[in-house]
C-alpha cells in the first residue's frame, strides 16, 4: 500500500513539473500583459522600417533554441506582409560569443539562410565540437564559405558594432533567457510566459496584429478627416 502511494505521489510530482514547452497545453482565451507577455519600457529600437518587427533572441549554443527552431520557422512563414522576422544572438557568457560572431559573419557573407538550421543540427543533433571561432570557420568552410573571409568578417568592425547593438537591445528589453521573442521592440515573451512553444506562435500573431491595429486606426481616422 505504501509502495503504491509512493508511486502515485511520484507520478503527481512528475506531472506538476512538466515543462511549459509541451504542446498539450491550450492557449488562453485572453492574453494578459504582465503574465503572458511583458511590455518593454522604454521600447527598444527596431530595424524593420514600417513593418512590425519580430525578433527571436537566441543562441546556437542553446538547446532550447534548437528545439524552438521549427516554431520560429512557423512564425516566420505565417507573418502577414506588414511584419518581418529576424534573429538577434544573445551573449550570456563568454562561451556564447563565438556563435554570435558566426551568426553576424554568416549574415554579412550572405550564407545565413543555408547555414542557420545546419549549425543547430551540427551542435545539437550531431554533437560536433564547434566551440571556438576557428572551429566554426571550419564548419562554414564545409558549406562553401572561404575560411579566411569568414574569420575576417567575424572579427570586423561591422560585426563588433552589431554585437554591441545586440547586447544593448537584449539588456534594454530585459531578456534573461533564450529563446525569447521581441515584438516591435515593445513586447517580450518566452515559452514559459506564453505556456509553451506552440502558444508562443499564437501569442506572436496576437501581438503583431495588436501593434498593426494600434498604428492603423489613427492613420485611418486621419485619412477620414481629409
Amino acid at each position: 500500500m505504501l509502495r503504491h502511494l509512493g508511486f502515485l505521489l511520484a507520478g503527481l510530482l512528475l506531472a506538476s513539473t512538466a515543462t511549459a514547452d509541451e504542446p498539450g497545453a491550450a492557449a488562453p482565451t485572453t492574453w494578459e500583459a504582465g503574465k503572458h507577455y511583458f511590455p518593454i519600457d522604454p521600447p527598444q529600437p527596431t530595424a524593420s522600417g514600417d513593418k512590425v518587427e519580430v525578433l527571436e533572441v537566441f543562441s546556437y549554443a542553446c538547446p532550447h533554441c534548437a528545439h524552438f527552431q521549427p516554431y520560429a520557422e512557423q512564425i516566420k512563414q505565417a507573418l502577414p506582409a506588414y511584419a518581418s522576422f529576424g534573429y538577434m544572438p544573445a551573449i550570456f557568457n563568454a562561451q556564447w560569443e563565438p556563435y554570435a560572431r558566426a551568426f553576424y559573419a554568416a549574415q554579412s557573407l550572405g550564407v545565413l539562410e543555408q547555414t542557420h538550421q545546419a549549425l543547430f543540427d551540427a551542435l545539437h543533433r550531431d554533437h560536433l565540437p564547434l566551440r571556438t571561432i576557428d572551429d566554426l570557420a571550419g564548419f562554414y568552410a564545409s558549406h562553401g564559405v572561404d575560411k579566411a573571409k569568414f574569420l575576417s568578417s567575424a572579427t570586423s568592425f561591422e560585426v563588433e558594432s552589431k554585437l554591441q547593438h545586440a547586447s544593448e537591445v537584449v539588456r534594454g528589453a530585459g531578456v534573461d533567457g533564450t529563446p525569447s521573442i521581441l515584438v516591435a521592440g515593445k513586447y517580450r515573451l518566452s515559452g514559459q510566459s506564453a505556456g509553451g512553444y506552440p502558444q508562443m506562435v499564437q501569442l506572436v500573431d496576437y501581438l503583431v496584429k495588436k501593434e498593426h491595429d494600434a498604428h492603423a486606426k489613427p492613420a485611418k481616422a486621419a485619412a477620414g478627416k481629409k
